[in-house]
């Protein structure tokens, strides 16, 4: 019997949403600034959302 696949995540580390969307860390952290993207802090980590990258790929083919 094999196990269930692993649920999509919901957050990313900075790292790795920038990776996800071909950008760099900065790149990234000025559409944070921006509004562009969508953050959740857990602690002192800052986390994107999934949800807010394909946001952000979805208006970008749009306009």
């Amino acid at each position: 019997m094999t196990a269930p696949p692993p649920p999509d995540p919901i957050c990313l580390r900075v790292n790795d949403a920038a990776r996800m969307i071909g950008v760099g860390r900065t790149k990234l952290y000025a559409m944070i600034a921006a509004g562009e993207v969508e953050t959740v802090k857990l602690g002192k980590a800052t986390r994107i959302t999934t949800a807010s990258l394909h946001d952000l790929i979805k208006r970008q083919r749009e306009g």
